[in-house]
């Protein structure tokens, strides 16, 4: 009765420290920014963006031409072009449409509310404008892979038949992912099966950490596997804004978890033709591997602990 009192606030206060804080500090955080046109021309728009203290990385760019590949890289998230009209401002409201719509507001505070071109360079999806779609796909994905991995743990498959279901599994869960969010709600523009990949990917990463947990560490390792996933990397991801938009360290940590390699890898395999993909790419197999490793060790491990336990004792010496 005492573990439960003492335990469950104690949760609670951890679910809303997890979840609330990262929403509540949500601001740019050094967020990548392109300044384009000749040096004497963007100092000024240089300067007042820096205003925003800690807010932006600005890099530079000759022109708009070079701003534009800088975006469709994912180098930055926008560009402020400064040109004979006046400035331009260049968004990728693909990349997170709340940083787009930041992006306006802070360029228009500095031009002092006086009307600017805004071209998205990267634009979302016409049926999902928001990324609303990509941002819940982040928990479903998270929760079919701590299913997966407590699934194959409590029917206790071990070693090949372990790892053989697991992929096969994250394989189903991210056709049918990507047949419901690109296929019928068409909330993605990009190639289906690097989509399908991506979502697969994702789960196997969730589901191998689970179930490797779970073989070195017994059932308890359900358990830590799902608190890192659910309780650090589904609020930490930044799919709903960006990691450069959540408080430090929390974006850092999150492009560290499998829900934000996940989210961003979604991202650039289905907007970006793959730019930037190979980060969060191997931030998933890393996980996925280490995890299906863990899974092949534990067997192993309890394998030779039953062999010598079933091992026949030697006769005693007679005399």
């Amino acid at each position: 009765m005492v573990a439960v009192v003492l335990l469950v606030p104690v949760l609670a206060a951890l679910a809303l420290w997890a979840f609330a804080w990262p929403a509540a500090r949500t601001a740019p955080h050094d967020l990548p920014l392109g300044v384009a046109g000749p040096a004497t021309a963007t100092a000024q728009v240089q300067k007042q963006l820096e205003a925003h203290e800690g807010a932006f990385e600005i890099h530079h760019y000759t022109d708009e031409a070079a701003a534009r590949d800088a975006i469709e890289d994912r180098t930055v998230y926008g560009a402020v072009v400064v040109t004979e009209q006046g400035p331009k401002l260049l968004t990728a409201s693909a990349a997170s449409p709340l940083v787009a719509q930041s992006l306006q507001q802070a360029v228009a505070q500095q031009s002092g509310g006086a009307p600017m071109e805004t071209v998205d360079v990267v634009p979302a999806s016409a049926n999902d404008p928001r990324g609303a779609v990509l941002t819940s796909s982040v928990l479903p994905m998270t929760l079919a892979g701590i299913a997966a991995g407590a699934v194959v743990t409590l029917l206790g498959l071990r070693g090949r038949h372990a790892v053989a279901a697991l992929i096969g599994a994250a394989a189903v869960v991210g056709t049918v992912a990507a047949l419901i969010a690109g296929s019928w709600l068409g909330a993605f523009t990009g190639g289906w099966w690097p989509e399908a990949g991506a979502l697969a990917l994702s789960t196997l990463a969730v589901s191998a950490a689970v179930a490797g947990l779970a073989a070195l560490l017994g059932t308890p390792g359900i358990g830590l596997g799902a608190f890192v996933v659910m309780m650090l990397g589904n609020p930490f991801s930044g799919a709903s804004s960006a990691p450069e938009m959540l408080p430090a360290p929390a974006g850092v940590i999150g492009q560290w978890l499998p829900p934000g390699a996940g989210a961003s890898l979604l991202r650039s395999v289905s907007f970006f033709d793959g730019a930037a993909a190979s980060g969060p790419a191997l931030t998933l197999a890393w996980w996925a591997a280490l995890g299906l490793g863990a899974v092949l060790l534990g067997s192993a491990l309890k394998r030779r602990r039953s062999s010598g336990s079933s091992a026949p004792e030697p006769a005693p010496l007679t005399s």
